[in-house]
């Protein structure tokens, strides 16, 4: 599938009903080729000597997760509120303090209900990119329903900042079967949905060269499977807020050794908490200590791609 190309439906093809060990070989072939990493994208060295890029990113999800799942009730919107609310304020400081870019993924949703804060976003510099519409589930949608989403978030997005965002990440990580195609027709430069590597890569289209960047993302770099409570579920955080913090410290110092990328991704409504934050404060200071190059995700993508073009 390459440019508008879509297929509909939602969810994948699977094998016409059969069961998957049942399929021919060309069939499991095809879901896996449909989208592959393609040519690394890990340059020979960093702006300004750096060892390290550091790329963080915070999902302003906000109030958009109950409303995407029909709960409208005060309780649950309450804990969205207090990522606007109380979050924000806290990550803006924190990296107003230390003069860090950072990347918000907000969805149109959110921007609508929260117009102030994209104006805060912009005016400190940071980027804001596209997250959804109101953290919809893309494989659940039809290809028409999720490109329908997908360009009014843009326009939204856009009449907020005053630019068209570059960038995507899926809401929940949900990369659909069209999700590329659409990515693709609003002229993307990157995504950062994909788990194929730690380093940033191109996106192969059934083998076929995209020029788009993975910046990708992994839930080991994720706050929110360590952090969040749901009172009705399993969901319960495990793990305390420091053994988080050495995780996350052991996967930067491997970046730092193998010259790469160390990117994060973080929500206002779990990071912005009092000693989840302490986290995040303590992570910066051992950043601090090594020689790092901090970049949004526009700016990491551009620099890779610039960096590391095709073979010739």
């Amino acid at each position: 599938m390459s440019g508008t190309e879509t297929t509909e439906g939602a969810g994948g093809a699977g094998g016409n009903g059969q069961e998957p060990w049942q399929w021919e070989e060309s069939t499991w072939r095809g879901h896996v080729g449909a989208v592959r990493a393609g040519r690394p994208l890990r340059p020979a060295r960093w702006p300004g000597g750096a060892r390290v890029a550091v790329a963080l990113s915070f999902d302003s999800d906000h109030e958009t997760i109950p409303l995407r799942n029909d709960e409208t009730q005060p309780g649950k919107l309450s804990q969205g509120e207090y990522g606007a609310r109380a979050g924000v304020p806290r990550i803006l400081r924190l990296l107003r303090d230390r003069s860090i870019p950072a990347t918000f993924f907000m969805p149109a949703v959110s921007a609508l209900l929260h117009p102030e804060e994209v104006r805060a976003y912009v005016d400190a510099g940071h980027e804001v990119a596209l997250h959804g519409w109101i953290h919809e589930r893309n494989m659940q949608l039809a290809a028409a329903d999720e490109r329908e989403l997908a360009f009014r978030a843009a326009d939204t997005l856009e009449s907020l900042t005053g630019r068209r965002p570059v960038g995507i990440r899926t809401p929940s990580w949900d990369f659909s079967d069209n999700t590329l195609a659409i990515s693709r027709e609003l002229g993307l430069l990157y995504d950062s949905s994909l788990m194929a590597d730690d380093e940033p890569y191109e996106i192969l289209d059934h083998g076929e060269p995209t020029g788009m960047v993975e910046i990708p993302v992994e839930w080991i770099r994720d706050d929110a499977p360590y952090f969040t409570m749901d009172r009705y579920t399993g969901s319960r955080p495990y793990t305390p807020p420091r053994g988080v913090l050495s995780l996350w410290r052991d996967e930067f110092d491997l970046a730092v050794e193998e010259g790469g990328v160390f990117q994060l991704t973080m929500h206002p409504h779990v990071i912005g908490h009092r000693s989840r934050f302490a986290v995040l404060r303590e992570l910066l200071d051992h950043i601090g200590t090594h020689n790092v190059w901090y970049a949004t995700h526009e700016e990491l993508a551009t620099y890779v791609n610039r960096e590391c073009p095709p073979a010739a």
